[in-house]
C-alpha cells in the first residue's frame, strides 16, 4: 500500500511539472519607458494593445513607466528594458544614453535624422519605423490642388521651434511650385500663436491652409480655428479631418505604434536594435470629411472621392 502511494504520489508530480525543455524560470516584469502622455492617447493605447497581443501584459510581466521627453533622463537612471520615443522625444532619447534600446516611430528620414546609419543596419541601440512624412509633402499638396478645383494659394503652418523646419518649408514650397501652387508661410512656436496664424492666413487671401510637421501634430485646436476662418485644412494625421479639418493623407500613426511593438517584444527576447531594420509604411490613407466641404461650400472633386479610404459624411 505504502509503496502504490508512492508511486501515485511520483506520478501526480510528473505530470504537474513541465519537462525541462519547456520550463521557464520566473522573471522579473519587463520595464519600459514611453515618452509622451498616456491619458486619451491613441497611439499610447496601440503600443499597449500591441505588447498585449503579443503576451505583454500591465501587472504581470510588463511595467510601463511614461515621461516627457525632457525627463528622458529618469527613465535611464531607473534603468527600463526599452524606451518607445516619438518624433518630439527620439533626439533626447538619443542624447541620454547610448546602451538602453530605443525604438522610434518618427515621421522624418531616420538616417537624415542622425537616427540610423542606414535602413537595413541601423546601428547603435536605436531602430523603429518611419511614416515618411515629409515626403509625402508634395504629395498632400498635389491632392488638395486636385480635390479644390481652381485651388491657386495655400497658407502653410510650421512650427519655427522644430529644428526641422528649414527643410520642411523648402521641400514644401518645391512641391508647390510643381504644382502650380502660391504659398504663405505662418510659422508659430506654441499654441498660443495659432489664434493669430489661422487669423493671417485669413487676411493674407489664402484659400486653404497645409500643416506641415510632426511637432504640429498635438495641436488639436487648429481645425476649429480654420473652421471659425472658413479654410479647409489638409495635415498628415487623420485626427485633423475627424475633427473638422478636410482632409489627411499619411500613414495611419497608432497603427505603427501597434506595429512598434513587435520591436519592443524582439529586444526583450534578445535582439539587437542594431539588427532590426527600419520599418518604412506600404499604405498610406487618404481621410475626406465631406461634412466639412459642405460647410465650406465646396465640391470635391469627384477623382480625388474616388480614391478616398475614409470618408466622413
Amino acid at each position: 500500500m505504502r509503496r502504490r502511494s508512492l508511486v501515485l504520489a511520483l506520478l501526480t508530480v510528473a505530470f504537474a511539472v513541465p519537462p525541462a525543455s519547456d520550463a521557464q524560470p520566473p522573471a522579473r516584469a519587463a520595464r519600459i519607458g514611453f515618452l509622451g502622455r498616456t491619458a486619451s492617447n491613441p497611439q499610447f493605447e496601440a503600443l499597449r494593445g500591441g505588447l498585449r497581443d503579443l503576451g505583454w501584459i500591465e501587472g504581470r510581466n510588463l511595467v510601463i513607466e511614461s515621461r516627457s521627453g525632457a525627463l528622458v533622463g529618469e527613465l535611464v537612471r531607473r534603468k527600463v528594458d526599452v524606451i518607445v520615443a516619438g518624433a518630439l522625444g527620439v533626439q533626447a532619447a538619443k542624447s541620454a544614453t547610448t546602451t538602453i534600446p530605443i525604438v522610434f516611430v518618427v515621421p522624418d528620414d531616420p538616417v537624415a535624422a542622425g537616427l540610423a546609419a542606414s535602413l537595413a543596419r541601423p546601428a547603435g541601440n536605436l531602430t523603429g519605423l518611419s511614416s515618411m512624412n515629409v515626403e509625402l509633402d508634395a504629395k498632400r499638396l498635389a491632392l488638395l490642388k486636385e480635390a479644390i478645383p481652381g485651388l491657386a494659394r495655400v497658407a502653410v503652418l510650421v512650427n519655427a521651434a522644430d529644428p526641422r523646419a528649414g527643410s520642411l518649408l523648402a521641400a514644401t514650397e518645391g512641391a508647390a511650385r510643381s504644382v502650380g501652387l502660391r504659398l504663405q508661410v505662418i510659422e508659430v512656436r506654441d499654441a498660443a500663436d495659432l489664434d493669430g496664424a489661422v487669423t493671417a492666413a485669413a487676411r493674407g487671401k489664402a484659400e486653404a491652409l497645409a500643416v506641415i510637421g510632426a511637432s504640429l501634430y498635438r495641436f488639436s485646436r487648429i481645425p476649429e480655428l480654420a473652421a471659425k476662418a472658413r479654410l479647409p485644412v489638409i495635415a498628415a494625421w487623420r485626427e485633423f479631418p475627424e475633427a473638422g479639418g478636410l482632409m489627411s493623407y499619411g500613414a495611419d500613426i497608432p497603427e505603427m505604434y501597434r506595429r512598434a511593438a513587435a520591436y519592443v517584444d524582439r529586444i526583450l527576447k534578445g535582439a539587437r536594435p542594431a539588427d532590426l531594420p527600419v520599418e518604412q509604411p506600404t499604405k498610406f490613407e487618404l481621410v475626406l470629411n465631406l461634412k466639412t466641404a459642405k460647410a465650406l461650400g465646396l465640391t470635391i472633386s469627384p477623382s480625388v472621392l474616388a480614391r478616398a479610404d475614409v470618408v466622413i459624411r
